[in-house]
């Protein structure tokens, strides 16, 4: 159902949307063949930048016989009226009167959207998802990327642990299985737990969400309970004082060297994520041990000395791994749940079959971010502010 509660596909639409390749280094692409042919279904024509999903396994022909057109990124750009991405693009690239609809940050991102709203092209970013409204979780494209990369940290994890994660018996003798501790008990990392345990290892999660003890323990897993908690509003953690933040790091510190794999997941999208491992723990673990971090990112990590993108050693002997982009890293499964979410964004932002901007409806006003040369802002949706 779209803004105004008609139904999609009750009328043919009418809209261009256009699917280019991603930067280089991304292997995800917005649309799959599979939800092309549901919005070609629908009516709407839908353009694909040749060999844009080729890093994602979707090919031109596969395109082709979904009804797309194959054609050339500028073809693509200039006669699109609804752009999909995952990563933004260059606001010079685009023009007046386009949507823009991915991943594209946040309204902190100041300058950026300025760029976009002085170009005349509407923000739809899905960073900004009311991610507890029933009707946006067809929509939550970081809640589906985020599972797949809670999956994705235990495989790197094994992968660079040099022993089993499963109890073993050989006929040279047992071996025991791999300790393993997630930190954080979001999508990402219940995921970690639900993987981890899967493969034999012995789980332990943490988080400072009371509520989330229960949520680690039905997976099977141990809460470890360092005595401090933080609930906030719509299911997330406050962020925690000075002192709580020395506790917990001294907490951490203490317990973390029984385990042979640690997993955090602890992301502050747009900000500085918690430090949870710091160079104090990491001394206390054993030569081999593995440290993923899901939330090294240019901002920082919850791992003291995690670089995104790269996996160290450490003095003590112990990897760690900068991991922030690992959804990326199983493109063809993380394309096709993206897919899915941005074809109901793409339906939630038709009326009549036609693109209809409506800043009173809760989703809309949450995840535009520009639109008619202005930034936009959820207090005062209904008087746009104009870009400074």
């Amino acid at each position: 159902m779209n803004s105004t509660g008609s139904s999609p596909t009750a009328t043919a639409w009418s809209v261009v949307v256009g699917v280019p390749a991603e930067q280089p280094g991304e292997h995800r692409v917005s649309l799959m063949p599979e939800s092309v042919r549901k919005l070609v279904t629908a009516g709407a024509e839908v353009l694909v930048e040749s060999g844009a999903g080729a890093l994602a396994y979707a090919t031109d022909a596969e395109y082709t016989a979904a009804g797309a057109r194959v054609v050339s990124r500028r073809e693509v750009l200039a006669d699109s009226i609804l752009v999909t991405c995952v990563h933004p693009l260059q606001a010079a690239e685009l023009h007046d009167g386009q949507i823009l609809v991915g991943l594209l940050g946040r309204r902190s991102d100041t300058e950026a959207m300025s760029s976009y709203a002085e170009r005349g092209v509407t923000v739809v970013s899905l960073d900004e998802l009311p991610r507890k409204l029933s009707r946006a979780q067809a929509m939550d494209a970081l809640t589906s990327q985020a599972n797949l990369a809670g999956y994705k940290a235990v495989l790197v994890a094994a992968t660079a642990y040099p022993s089993a994660f499963p109890l073993l018996m050989t006929a040279a003798g047992t071996l025991r299985p791999a300790m393993v501790l997630v930190l954080g008990a979001g999508v990402a990392g219940l995921q970690a737990i639900a993987t981890a345990a899967r493969l034999g290892a012995v789980v332990h999660g943490y988080d400072v969400r009371p509520e989330a003890r229960g949520e680690i323990e039905s997976l099977g897993a141990r809460f470890l309970d360092l005595g401090i908690t933080s609930s906030g509003s719509g299911g997330y953690a406050r962020e925690l004082a000075t002192d709580e933040t020395s506790r917990q790091q001294t907490g951490l510190a203490q317990a973390i060297g029984k385990y042979d794999v640690v997993i955090t997941t602890a992301q502050v999208p747009g900000r500085t994520p918690p430090l949870l491992v710091t160079e104090e723990a990491l001394a206390q673990l054993r030569p081999g041990s593995v440290v993923v971090d899901l939330a090294s990112s240019g901002f920082g990590g919850n791992v003291a000395g995690s670089v995104p993108g790269q996996t160290i050693a450490t003095a003590y002997g112990v990897t760690v791994v900068g991991a922030g982009e690992l959804a990326g890293t199983i493109p063809a499964a993380a394309s096709l749940v993206y897919s899915r979410n941005l074809v109901s964004v793409v339906e939630h932002l038709l009326a009549d079959g036609r693109p209809a901007i409506d800043l009173d409806d809760p989703i809309q006003a949450a995840v535009v971010l520009t639109y008619d040369h202005r930034t936009v802002t959820p207090e005062d949706h209904d008087e746009l502010q104009p870009v400074r």
